[in-house]
């Protein structure tokens, strides 16, 4: 019984991708098998097995069950089932009122899916890619979604290999894994975008065995005279706060801040290119996809590590101050950068040395003199400090027994 379930499978499998009815994709390592619903028409199916080309797997497939029946408002449907690792068997389906929504939808979904599914091991930047085709070298240019991303990658990438419009995804020794997706490309207001295969683009493939070179903040500009492209680095503290909003899961890597700050001395610092036209954008990056001796003459600030949050061992006693739980903190310079569940906040000035004396719970009083140690005590320092206290306090890096 069991061999003939297998062999009947196998046969509905492949009288399926015969019909164009399975699309089957890598995605950032993880398996995707899509099933199309009765209202895709097969011109629809194979433009979407065109566009997703490039993220197409050979390995073989899980067999996802029938889509969701239709409905007048939402007659396009599709049923996907995942594989990797980490995540066996997950299943969703997407329906939409047209196939452009369904297309569109159905990147994002799946996008969103191998993110997760890549959560804690892969420092994934919310950037498009692309490399050098000779030597492998990526440049990543990092940007908040609608703010030139997808136009730079389809210029960059008719000299360079299209890594990805979406995520650059980040091994722990460098190597990216390459997420050549549909771009998704904007037909107007209100419209769904279109997904657009990057050879349709004319846009170059990926190199064999892509590594992170450098990293890029997209700063476009508009302007009635567009002036030429500037190219300048970012001081790091700034670069770890820049990179972390546009960044997925990073939150859920071990020592998140650290292993961020160890990937930028990595590439020799971060970079911020302020344009106004995409065409300026490959001089105006040239110089980062060559060797790299440059980064090697970057100086690198002194950095060291800072204890997170510690062990929590019981509740606070009343009115005594202690430093929250926190995921992280990394201290750049005479700053501090702590992440907590939801937010990064920078300390500076007395900041570090309250965050410093604060690992176990103390009285008011105690951390001023802690902190006077640090840096003295000049008339009025006790005051400035507990001003300090209530707003860490309020700002929820500080805890307070009784409150």
């Amino acid at each position: 019984m069991g061999n003939a379930v297998v062999a009947w499978k196998q046969r509905l499998f492949e009288e399926l991708a015969r019909g164009s009815d399975l699309l089957c994709l890598e995605v950032l390592g993880r398996q995707f098998t899509v099933r199309w619903g009765l209202a895709v028409t097969r011109q629809q199916r194979e433009s979407m097995g065109s566009a997703w080309a490039r993220c197409a797997s050979s390995r073989e497939p899980v067999l996802p069950p029938p889509p969701m029946e239709p409905t007048d408002n939402l007659p396009f449907t599709a049923t996907v089932i995942g594989r990797s690792l980490k995540h066996d068997g997950g299943m969703f389906h997407v329906r939409a009122a047209s196939f452009a929504e369904l297309a569109e939808s159905l990147t994002s979904r799946l996008t969103v899916e191998a993110i997760l599914a890549n959560a804690g091991g892969l420092t994934m930047l919310h950037a498009c890619g692309v490399a050098h085709p000779a030597t492998g070298a990526v440049v990543a240019l990092v940007a908040k979604s609608g703010t030139g991303k997808t136009t730079a990658a389809s210029v960059l990438a008719k000299t360079y290999g299209y890594v990805t419009d979406e995520t650059v995804a980040i091994r722990p020794d460098g190597s990216v894994v390459p997420y050549p997706k549909p771009l998704s490309v904007k037909q107007g207001p209100g419209t769904p975008k279109r997904q657009v295969g990057p050879g349709e683009l004319g846009l170059h493939p990926a190199p064999a065995r892509p590594f992170i070179q450098s990293i890029v903040l997209l700063n476009r500009v508009q302007s009635e005279r567009p002036a030429a492209p500037a190219l300048e680095r970012v001081p790091l503290a700034d670069a770890v706060l820049a990179l972390i909003p546009d960044s997925s899961s990073q939150g859920d890597l071990r020592e998140p801040l650290q292993s961020l700050c160890r990937l930028i001395d990595t590439v020799g610092g971060v970079w911020q290119v302020t344009y106004s036209e995409a065409a300026d954008l490959p001089a105006a990056l040239d110089p980062l996809f060559r060797t790299q001796l440059q980064k090697q003459h970057g100086a690198k600030p002194e950095r060291k590590a800072s204890a997170a949050g510690g062990t929590r061992l019981g509740p606070i006693p009343d009115r005594y101050i202690r430093r929250a739980a926190a995921k992280d903190a990394v201290a750049i310079g005479d700053d501090l950068l702590v992440m907590l569940d939801n937010q990064i906040v920078r300390l500076s000035g007395i900041g570090p040395a309250i965050w410093a004396a604060s690992a176990s719970p103390l009285p008011p009083d105690q951390l001023a003199e802690a902190v006077g140690e640090v840096h003295g005590t000049p008339k009025g320092y006790r005051d400035a400090v507990a001003l300090a206290l209530q707003q860490l306090i309020a700002a929820s890096v500080l805890e307070q027994g009784g409150q």
